[in-house]
């Protein structure tokens, strides 16, 4: 309880920061949900011109969409600093972290909040309205989804830029695999044979980010709930031993220890 009123105070923080300059923060907000149904409507275009997908159609990239459109925004706006904590690693931006009493890991990446967040988090919602599934029990499945989904996207985030912690700068790397998890995350998991979803639920977990919560959504299954559950705890499990087997090597002024 004590850790969630700390995370709830930073988050009131943000906010609050956010909002003093509420024509940005809607601007941004807007802007994403345009910039999302622009993407979108390319897929609308391809349903239109195919109809089917082995077995998907257009309503159900609208859920896919959806849920990894709002899994993305529940990061931005809870902990944005996971985007960029190779950043602050290989810098030595952790000192700050590192001298209060609170856990350093979480301290730092819901130190800042994405205002385009909100866009991603609310047209997750609207595409979700407009597959053709909603229902409210469909409702409930979609917000538990969709806060597992963002479970197994912030630990994926964690896990490769506390990379950092042994390689320095890892910017690119991590833009490459951010790139990877979003864009493979919209695919239909039928579309790939064994091999391609064996990577795309371990090196690069996009199905537990995108295809496996639309199915659960869809209809629920155990053991498409047992996927996520299991993804989203063995990813989070994988990433803070990662950070904090990191956190050993890590010396101020963005020195980090080589072992010989």
């Amino acid at each position: 309880m004590k850790e969630f009123k700390f995370l709830f105070a930073i988050w009131k923080t943000n906010l609050q920061s956010a909002m003093e300059y509420r024509a940005a923060f809607l601007t941004q907000a807007i802007g994403m949900m345009v910039n999302n149904f622009i993407y979108f409507a390319i897929w609308i275009i391809f349903f239109d011109r195919f109809k089917d997908v082995r077995g998907w159609g257009v309503n159900d990239m609208y859920v896919t969409f959806g849920v990894l459109a709002s899994a993305f925004g529940i990061v931005s706006l809870l902990f944005g600093n996971a985007f960029n904590l190779s950043d602050i690693i290989a810098k030595g931006r952790l000192d700050y972290y590192l001298s209060l009493p609170r856990p350093v890991l979480l301290h730092t990446i819901a130190s800042r909040t994405i205002a385009s967040g909100m866009g991603d988090f609310l047209y997750g919602f609207v595409s979700y309205g407009l597959s053709g599934y909603f229902t409210w029990d469909g409702l409930a499945r979609y917000v538990l989804a969709t806060l597992l989904a963002a479970t197994v996207f912030a630990a994926f985030l964690i896990l490769t830029q506390s990379l950092a912690f042994w390689f320095g700068m890892m910017t690119n790397f991590s833009n490459l695999v951010l790139n990877a998890m979003l864009t493979f995350g919209i695919y239909p998991i039928t579309l790939f044979d064994s091999y391609a979803k064996l990577i795309l639920f371990t090196l690069i977990p996009a199905a537990l980010m995108g295809a496996i919560p639309a199915e659960f959504i869809r209809a629920f299954t155990w053991q498409t709930l047992g996927e996520l559950l299991l993804g989203a705890i063995g990813f989070l499990t994988l990433a803070i031993f990662t950070f904090r087997m990191g956190l050993r090597r890590y010396e101020s002024g963005s020195a980090i220890q080589i072992e010989v």
